[in-house]
């Protein structure tokens, strides 16, 4: 039995010897028992941060007003590559509406150009057609349809359709289904790649009138145009307002030739080609373009800045640039034209130069 007494000598002893045994960590925690007061150590200094770098300011955006002054000054300029194609309409938008515009004249009697005016788009056709395989094919064009449609296919004997034919009869006219084992698998451009290959993907049947329906079928009847001959190449006649529909509906990718623009794209200077792959192009042999699905792309070496193009033979001339932020057309018919709309693809290019940059040219 416990007594009182000694049940708290026991606690006592207890306590103290918990006490002894802190203060001895403490003294061997301070260093020893000398007493001295230990120092403060004096923090490292921190290190000086680097300046953070400069951000690169965007660039201003330029004003539409700047950009619709620019582009009209450069298309009524009688100095430079605008000056020698008038009269002619032009446009400058984008996937939403038309943003500029105007009626260049030149006087004595010459026709007035304007964005009503229907005419001979020639060559221009050949992105419509390009586009309507392109959507009826829901994107994924076959291995045929690219060489049919960057005009390697070997059908270069074309020469041209009389307005009453069927596709199936203008492939049958002349020499124009004849293939050639010499061109078959390099560019040569021409109508007869697209007439058959019109042919045989179910178009043959059809006539003028058929060949419209169907091609609005496939990209909207709010593009308006007609047929006077049965050549999907080159046989269009049509607004540059209908036009530019077709490039509107392209730029906002309601039409799926916004992805096919560029792709597929081979060589067609047969100057600066490799050996074989390229027979005979429209452009001077001085410029060195590509051709895509059923367009140009303007990509130059030394004059190029990538847009996409598909100009006609009497001067009508639409484009997209590089971005795929624009588009324009230049609408005439001049039936002296030469180089296929050469002259007013280079009146073209400055009209995009100044919309662009916001300079005139």
């Amino acid at each position: 039995m416990f007594v009182k007494g000694q049940r708290t000598g026991f606690g006592s002893n207890r306590v103290c010897s918990a006490t002894i045994a802190i203060l001895a960590l403490a003294v061997t925690a301070c260093g020893g028992d000398s007493g001295a007061p230990t120092p403060t150590p004096t923090p490292a200094p921190s290190p000086t941060p680097s300046p953070s770098p400069t951000p690169t300011p965007s660039p201003t955006p330029i004003p539409l007003a700047q950009r619709v002054t620019a582009a009209t000054a450069t298309a009524q300029s009688t100095t430079n590559a605008c000056g020698p194609i008038e009269p002619f309409y032009w446009e400058v938008g984008d996937k939403s509406a038309r943003l500029a515009s105007g009626s260049v004249q030149s006087g004595g009697g010459a026709p007035v150009y304007t964005a009503a005016s229907v005419m001979s788009i020639a060559s221009a056709s050949k992105w419509i057609y390009a586009a309507y395989i392109v959507q009826r094919r829901q994107g994924r064009l076959t291995d045929d349809d690219i060489k049919f449609l960057t005009f390697r296919s070997g059908y270069t004997n074309f020469s041209n359709c009389l307005p009453g034919q069927t596709v199936d009869e203008c492939v049958a006219y002349q020499q124009n289904g004849v293939h050639s084992d010499f061109t078959d698998g390099k560019f040569s451009y021409g109508g007869g790649h697209m007439e058959k290959h019109a042919s045989v993907n179910g178009l043959g049947a059809l006539d003028n009138a058929g060949l419209a329906a169907e091609i609005q079928s496939q990209l909207g009847a709010d593009i308006k145009l007609a047929y006077s001959q049965p050549q999907l190449a080159g046989g269009i006649y049509m607004s540059a307002d209908a036009y530019g529909v077709f490039l509107r509906k392209i730029l906002s990718g309601s039409l799926l030739m916004n992805a096919a623009l560029g792709t597929d794209a081979v060589c067609t200077n047969p100057t600066t080609c490799p050996a074989g792959e390229a027979v005979n192009t429209p452009i001077p042999t001085s410029e060195s373009y590509h051709y895509s699905i059923g367009h140009w792309v303007e990509d130059d070496p030394v004059n190029g800045d990538g847009a996409f193009d598909s100009a006609g033979a009497f001067g009508f001339y639409p484009w997209i640039d590089a971005s795929k932020t624009w588009y324009g057309v230049i609408a005439r018919k001049d039936d002296n034209e030469t180089g296929n709309g050469f002259h007013s693809a280079q009146c073209g290019q400055l009209i995009r130069k100044a919309w662009i940059s916001g300079a005139s040219q």
